[in-house]
């Protein structure tokens, strides 16, 4: 989801390399699969009840890991070899959609519509088990994601030059989001219209092809030891991906400490990750229950054309993973930073106050390009300035303030709609999360102009 922003290199720019294009192809296609499975689970679940806290517990039993799991990951992808353990969970959540899919062609029959279920038409006998075991799979694939996504992350420096990392994360962002958002939903939405199960098949080739291509990537990839000062350990080459052997590794809960510590007393990334998980938390709350409010707000209720609703921001982030290179350095950093929060709080207030499923979906295609100016800018500059040794444990806590937010956000959005519905009516219910979380990015905006200008990032990197 491009060259240096805080320090441009003098010399042209290097191809990203052939070990950098397999590792895009593999991301490219586990994204796809997941972006079948953002209609296909959500279209499933509308199919079985309309009661929004049943909906977010499937989202809240995916992003609960985010939240449990984080920093024990970080621990993990800085003690293992980061494409095994990327492998390793793609081999689970082939496995886990697999099992899911084959559950889905036995009951898939019996199954209503959303729109016969919305008019009145009475729910599968087995809802509450169905409803149960999406959550149970929907948690089993959140694990593995936290421990593939953090592996992945700090997988990147190890296959580009440092110069290279904004255009990598730019080209990995673009493949990314055009697979899962793009392709993904409306592909899934067709699919699901044919047969239910069809997406959760073929989301587990998917995935089963994304272990395939790692594994045959040359290279081990163990974070490397701290540098010794005047050593030619302190200037590896990014393309020297054979790392030294790392020595014998400290507790647990040490390692946990010297992440966490790491980060909070890095002023720069503590603001950027508490930030992160406040702009991650609404956005959450507003898409846990964004299945109803496209159905009954948009009136869309094919799932062909959810999907297609789906693909605005999609568009956006491709966009802008073409161009986001170009944007940071006219602009600088800072005031792209800016750019991307203001643009994504605007965009959150539009798509609320919308009643047209075109005006939502071109409101998205705007945020979309917010979104990825703000996660190239500040993943570039955390890949840049933490320790290769630390990178998995900081990288960790980041997300964890971060993206653990998430696992609160799918809740708080039932709440909302639970407790406003009975005195404004479904309608603005439905509407409520979107105004409430663009009046939280909204509030952000003085925060990076007094925290995030450029003086601010470029500093950061000099000290690193």
């Amino acid at each position: 989801m491009s060259g240096d922003v805080l320090a441009p290199p003098t010399a042209a720019p290097t191809a990203l390399g052939p070990r950098f294009r397999r590792f895009l192809v593999s991301a490219a296609a586990a994204n796809l699969g997941d972006g079948l499975m953002t209609v296909a689970l959500m279209w499933l679940a509308s199919s079985i009840t309309r009661e929004p806290a049943a909906i977010a517990l499937i989202g809240l039993a995916n992003r609960l890991p985010w939240l449990l799991l984080s920093l024990p990951a970080g621990v993990i992808v800085d003690r293992v070899d980061r494409r095994r353990l990327i492998v390793g969970m793609d081999a689970v959540r082939c496995a886990t959609v697999l099992v899911l899919g084959l559950v889905v062609v036995a009951v898939q029959s019996d199954l209503p519509s959303p729109a016969q279920l919305a008019d009145g038409a009475p729910a599968p006998a087995a809802a509450s088990v169905l409803i149960g075991l999406l959550a149970l799979a929907s948690l089993v694939l959140g694990c593995a994601e936290v421990l593939r996504d953090n592996a992945a992350q700090t997988l990147l420096p190890a296959l580009v030059e440092r110069p290279q990392l904004e255009k990598a994360n730019a080209r990995l962002w673009s493949a990314e989001i055009s697979a899962n958002q793009f392709v993904g939903p409306p592909l899934g939405g067709v699919l699901v219209g044919l047969a239910v199960a069809l997406p959760f098949l073929l989301n587990a080739g998917l995935l089963g092809l994304s272990a395939v291509l790692l594994l045959g990537m040359s290279g081990t990839y163990r974070a490397r030891p701290a540098a010794v000062p005047g050593s030619a350990a302190a200037a590896p080459s990014a393309d020297a991906a054979v790392a030294t052997s790392l020595p014998a590794a400290p507790s647990w809960r040490a390692d946990l400490a010297e992440g966490i510590t790491w980060l909070w007393r890095h002023r720069l990334l503590r603001t950027l990750a508490l930030m992160l998980g406040v702009m991650n938390l609404m956005g959450a709350a507003a898409f846990a229950t964004v299945v109803l409010f496209v159905q009954e707000v948009l009136g869309v209720l094919d799932g062909w054309a959810f999907g297609l609703v789906l693909t605005g921001s999609a568009i956006g982030s491709v966009v802008a993973g073409l161009v986001s290179e170009r944007i940071v350095r006219r602009l600088s950093p800072g005031p792209t930073l800016l750019l991307a929060v203001a643009g994504m709080g605007l965009g959150l207030a539009a798509a609320g106050l919308s009643s047209s499923p075109w005006l939502f979906w071109s409101i998205e295609l705007a945020t979309g390009l917010t979104v990825v100016l703000w996660n190239v800018v500040t993943v570039s500059l955390r890949q840049r300035i933490i320790p290769d040794q630390l990178l998995g444990r900081v990288n960790a806590a980041y997300r964890f303030f971060g993206w653990g937010m998430m696992a609160l956000g799918a809740p708080l959005g039932a709440l909302v709609v639970h407790l406003l519905e009975p005195g404004l009516g479904r309608e603005t219910a439905l509407r409520a999360p979107y105004l409430l979380g663009a009046a939280a990015y909204l509030v952000m905006v003085p925060l990076v102009l007094l925290r995030l200008r450029t003086a601010h990032l470029r500093a950061a990197e000099e000290a690193a």
